[in-house]
């Protein structure tokens, strides 16, 4: 197997490591309000009135990040001392918070939150711009690789319908507040600031990439399509969500309704699941933190099933879409995967200001 290396590049070379990211956020922005104005459609927050509007948004989390940051280490070195506090924060601010971080936070959070919210808005204007539908195609697949039966159908066979549904609908339902809380992990506390720039990188192009499949094939899912399939689950946090994101999409095609953010194919909770596992692995010294991440992926890949989210082909999909993100994140930063070494430990973490140089990639161990 050949070597990926990324080649080395001084201050004044014309590569960044942000480059990537920022032009994604530009082009989807772009894509985002060109489609927005053209079909007449408000650009839609979608996490509603959290922390306010958008331009206020911003500017609180990259100041929560920083505050979360220097405040709790602070009044633990300091003992509640005001003099040994301010020393604390003052010696975090020189080793931590150079301009290279600064800019990581502030520049990775603003373009992760464009990508993210015209993630949001492209999904919704899905079915104003494409009036076709692949469920059946795909549930046909399904049905072809189960010899006739539904994923959803045997899982609910071999798991049960209640306890289960509880179980897998928490796992479910923690991938919301994950995807901006282990963005901020990445870019606040990472050490080498290149694998904060590989993460946010990653994420845009996934999220990207998610959306572009969605337009390649409209689908609803197999639990809005055929509901049948998951008429005789329990009540649970999931099931309501499916349920709120049914009537949404019902106002938003026949109503006043601003948004809808009913897509199936291919599936982002796979996609971002597993590009967590990989980011983990690569990155993180600890095996129980790995072990979490990837048996995540697991259960959350199951419920995507379970729920009749998505088919095994959005799954597939999905699994796609997170490697060729996080093969393209970690060129695009300046790393580099060396085959045969596979078992050994990462690099030392790189100077904070000096995140520009090529880095070997291999798995983290503890």
């Amino acid at each position: 197997m050949s070597q990926l290396v990324a080649p080395t590049r001084d201050g004044a070379g014309w590569r960044r490591d942000y480059l990537l990211l920022v032009v994604l956020a530009v082009v989807i922005g772009v894509t985002a309000l060109v489609a927005s104005v053209a079909l007449d459609q408000p650009i839609a927050d979608p996490e509603g009135s959290f922390l306010g509007p958008s331009w206020v948004r911003l500017p609180v989390l990259c100041g929560g990040a920083i505050i979360l940051d220097l405040v709790p280490r602070a009044l633990w070195q300091g003992r509640l001392r005001p003099r040994r506090t301010v020393a604390a924060v003052r010696e975090r601010v020189r080793t931590h918070w150079t301009g290279a971080r600064l800019k990581l936070v502030v520049l990775g959070i603003s373009c992760f939150y464009v990508i993210y919210v015209s993630y949001r808005n492209l999904k919704s204007l899905l079915p104003l711009l494409r009036d076709v539908k692949y469920d059946r195609e795909l549930r046909v697949l399904d049905r072809a690789m189960l010899f006739g039966e539904d994923p959803a159908s045997l899982l609910h066979d071999l798991l049960g319908t209640d306890l289960s549904a509880h179980v897998l609908s928490a796992v479910y339902l923690a991938y919301i507040p994950l995807v901006a809380i282990l963005v901020t992990v990445w870019l606040v506390w990472s050490n080498n600031i290149g694998y904060g720039w590989w993460f946010v990188t990653a994420q845009g192009i996934a999220w990207t990439l998610g959306t572009v499949s969605y337009y390649m094939l409209p689908t609803l899912g197999p639990g809005i399509m055929y509901p049948s399939l998951v008429s005789d689950l329990t009540t649970t946090g999931a099931s309501d969500l499916m349920d709120s994101l049914v009537y949404a999409r019902h106002g938003f095609l026949w109503a006043d309704a601003d948004y809808q953010g009913v897509a199936g194919f291919a599936s982002l909770h796979t996609a971002i699941a597993l590009l967590w596992a990989l980011m983990v692995q690569y990155t993180v010294r600890s095996r129980a933190i790995r072990v979490v991440f990837w048996v995540n992926f697991g259960l959350t890949v199951v419920a995507t099933l379970y729920f009749g989210w998505h088919y095994i082909g959005d799954d597939l999909g999905g699994i796609a879409i997170a490697l060729v993100a996080f093969y393209l994140g970690a060129v695009a930063t300046g790393h580099r995967f060396v085959p045969g070494r596979l078992a050994e430990r990462s690099p030392a973490p790189e100077p904070a200001d000096d995140p520009g140089t090529a880095r070997d990639l291999e798995p983290a161990r503890s």
